[in-house]
C-alpha cells in the first residue's frame, strides 16, 4: 500500500464514509496533510491514531474471580437466602411495611393465604 492515502483510498481502508472522514479533518480529529486544497493521510500516523483510540477489552472470567474473591461464604449467603425464603413461603408470612409479621388468612382457617 502507498505511504501517502487521499479521502478515497483511506474511506476503503477504515470502512468509514468520506464526509465522515471531511468532518474529522475540519475538526481535526485525525491526522492529515494539507497540500493546497489536497488532503492526504500517511498511512504510519493514521494506524497509530487507529491504536490510541483501541478499547480496552475486560477478561470477564478475570473479574469475576476479583469480585468473587472478595466475597467469603457466598454459597453459604445465597444457600441461607433460599432457605429463609422457603420457610416464610411455606409458612405464608410475610412482613409487612411497617415490619410485623402478618398470619396468611390460611393459617387462621380461610382459604385466601398469600403465597
Amino acid at each position: 500500500m502507498k505511504e501517502f492515502l487521499n479521502i478515497k483510498e483511506l474511506s476503503d481502508y477504515l470502512n468509514m464514509r468520506k464526509s465522515t472522514l471531511y468532518s474529522m479533518v475540519e475538526s481535526k480529529d485525525i491526522p492529515f496533510f494539507r497540500f493546497g486544497r489536497l488532503i492526504r493521510f500517511k498511512k504510519k500516523d493514521i494506524d497509530i491514531w487507529l491504536e490510541s483510540h483501541r478499547e480496552k477489552t475486560i477478561n470477564v472470567d478475570k473479574k469475576a474471580k476479583e469480585i468473587f474473591k472478595g466475597v467469603k461464604n457466598t454459597k453459604m449467603d445465597i444457600d441461607n437466602l433460599v432457605k429463609r425464603t422457603i420457610e416464610r413461603v411455606t409458612k405464608k408470612q410475610y412482613n409487612s411495611p411497617s415490619g410485623n409479621q402478618v398470619e396468611s388468612s390460611t393459617q387462621k382457617g380461610g382459604d385466601h393465604g398469600l403465597v
